[in-house]
């Protein structure tokens, strides 16, 4: 019974994650399908590149969310930490994967980094302190992403190990989907967000 519980846990967390606040918002107000313009990214970066500022935060908060809840739900019912960090992935398979949208979506750096929100406030700091100090340096968004998703298990590893290997698998997850943008990095080819020459 607890097996079943935790199964039907894991799939609500995927259906919960594939609702894509760039993709329902791009809907509501009428606006081109995010996957289809700019970095074809549903996330919070392409919403400002494509929108404005309003836009993004409420994409950003949403996902962020949409990744917290089911974690904080799973520690609230006091599921092991492995459990809980199969709930927060299957989150962030529904984002990128999301059953709703022809299982196209976003890199999940906002929904991954919500799934880590419960883990605490120095945890969340480090997180959003890496991700600040990465764009101000580099003006790179996806870079940032990927800094902070490799920096993210060191983190966890000295404040709450227990949870070390469920985020080394969400890391790992979130670093391959950004294997293309690895590429322009390499290659010099990719958009900053910020650019402080201008």
């Amino acid at each position: 019974m607890i097996i079943l519980t935790t199964l039907l846990f894991i799939v609500c967390a995927y259906l919960f994650g594939g609702l894509n606040g760039a993709i329902l918002l791009c809907r509501l107000k009428g606006w081109p399908d995010p996957r289809l313009q700019g970095s074809k990214n549903p996330g919070a970066t392409n919403m400002l590149r494509l929108h404005h500022a309003q836009a993004a935060s409420a994409v950003l908060i949403f996902d962020l969310l949409k990744g917290t809840l089911p974690v904080y739900l799973a520690y609230f019912l006091d599921y092991q930490p492995v459990t809980i960090g199969f709930i927060g992935i299957a989150t962030c398979l529904g984002h990128i994967f999301p059953p709703y949208f022809q299982f196209k979506g976003g890199k999940a750096v906002a929904t991954g980094l919500g799934t880590l929100l419960p883990l605490g406030m120095d945890m969340t700091g480090l997180l959003v302190l890496t991700w600040l100090l990465t764009i101000a340096i580099s003006g790179y968004a996806s870079l940032a992403a990927i800094v902070t998703a490799i920096a993210a298990p060191f983190f966890v590893e000295y404040i709450k190990p227990e949870y070390t290997t469920p985020v080394i698998m969400l890391s790992a997850l979130i670093l391959l989907r950004h294997i293309s943008n690895i590429r322009r990095l390499l290659m010099g080819k990719e958009k900053k967000i910020v650019n402080w020459k201008q």
